[in-house]
Order: C-alpha cells, then sequence, then structure tokens
C-alpha cells in the first residue's frame, strides 16, 4: 500500500506509523522496508506495542497525530472492546480521512468455524471472535458513515479429511489456532469440526473442497 501511494503521488510527502505488538513482525517489516527503495524517502515510527497500550500513550500525550488513512487488517480479533477501538482509531483522522478495516466475512467459513466452536477455540490470543457482522454493527451504532466490499477468497482443504495427511493437519492446526489439531482436541470436537468444515464451509468442485475464506472490507469515512 505504501508503494502504492508513492508510486501515485510522488511529490507528497509520505509519514506512516506502525502499530504492532510483536517485534518479530515488526523487524520482518522493518526489513521489507530496508531493501524497498521507493520506501526510502517515507518517514517511519515504530510503536512496538498493542492497541490498547498505544490509544493509553495517545490519550497521556494529549497532542495527537492525525492521519489521512489507518488501515486496521485483521487486527480486531485482538482487542478488548471492538467499539471503543473503533471509535478511538476513527478519532485519529483528518477531515477528509478513512479508516479501512479488513475482518473475515460475516456468515462465511472463519465465521461459521470460529462461532461454532467458540468454546473451544477462543482460548489463547483470540478470546472474542468477531466478523464483519460486528464491525459493521459497532460502526452503525457509532453513526458513522461507510461502505461494504466483500473479498470473495476460497482455498482447498481436501487435504484436511484425510487423516493421514501431514498436509492436511497443518491446515487444521492452522483454521483452529492451534499446534496440533488431532492433540488438541476429544475425538467428538475433532469429528464435529471437520463435519462443519465440509457441510458448512465448503463447496464441492470436482471432487475438491474449497473452503470459503472471504474476507470483507469495511471503509469508515471520517
Amino acid at each position: 500500500m505504501l508503494s502504492l501511494l508513492r508510486s501515485t503521488f510522488p511529490a507528497v510527502p509520505i509519514t506512516a506509523d506502525i502499530v504492532e505488538g510483536s517485534s518479530e513482525l515488526t523487524d520482518n517489516f522493518k526489513a521489507l522496508v530496508a531493501k524497498t527503495t521507493d520506501l526510502q524517502k517515507i518517514s517511519f515510527a515504530w510503536h512496538i506495542m498493542h492497541s490498547g497500550d498505544y490509544e493509553k500513550q495517545v490519550e497521556a500525550k494529549g497532542d495527537v497525530k492525525k492521519f489521512d488513512f489507518i488501515h486496521m487488517i485483521q487486527m480486531l480479533y485482538y482487542v478488548e472492546n471492538l467499539t471503543d477501538t473503533i471509535k478511538f482509531y476513527h478519532n485519529l483522522l483528518k477531515s477528509n480521512g478513512r479508516l479501512m478495516i479488513i475482518i473475515e466475512a460475516a456468515n462465511a467459513g472463519w465465521d461459521t468455524l470460529w462461532k461454532t466452536y467458540k468454546k473451544e477455540l477462543c482460548v489463547d490470543a483470540i478470546t472474542e471472535y468477531c466478523s464483519s457482522g460486528e464491525v459493521v454493527a459497532s460502526v452503525k451504532s457509532l453513526g458513522l458513515k461507510y461502505e461494504e466490499h466483500t473479498i470473495h477468497n476460497t482455498f482447498d482443504i481436501t487435504e484436511c479429511f484425510d487423516p493421514s495427511s501431514a498436509t492436511g493437519e497443518c491446515m487444521l492446526s492452522f483454521m483452529t489456532a492451534k499446534d496440533h489439531f488431532y492433540q488438541s482436541f476429544t475425538p467428538e470436537i475433532r469429528a464435529g469440526v471437520l463435519d462443519l468444515l465440509r457441510n458448512k464451509c465448503c463447496a464441492d468442485k470436482g471432487g475438491r473442497l474449497f473452503f470459503d475464506s472471504s474476507l470483507s472490507c469495511i471503509l469508515v469515512h471520517a
């Protein structure tokens, strides 16, 4: 996105504030910036902290920096209060700014899986699952103008139904945010998850099962 902004507005100075709780991911980002020539003229401010801590830091300073564009991509699963978080970042927008939220689409595969097995899945980093349905409800409750765009996507999870497939178990572990799918759940839960994936989250295309991993892009106006 930053490269696109640079190429579209080459004469406009760009600054970027990065809020990321993982030092490892921040280091990866910095390494990409270092080897991307068109990003060298962008001034970066790195905030290695979770969103809630950044909110407290901004509120403590009082001198609030405003932004033309803020994106929140696949991060609202990790905040304590969805509506308060959206309200905070929306307040950081300049008069014609935009807040872009990308999150898993309501009623798509991820939403169906994680809400059906909320008790078993929402126990680690993600303790309260949300999808675009909850985000749109929060945006509406704040009286904000927004647009919603679906990002259609699928991926082949046929291997998940072969218990001898190492690839299948890796995908199941990824989809349930566990280190080892078969070791993390009882036989009943494993069977239920597989049945749900097959019958509620997938489309059969020529004997292959494709998981609906659609996302939603919610563009909130200042």
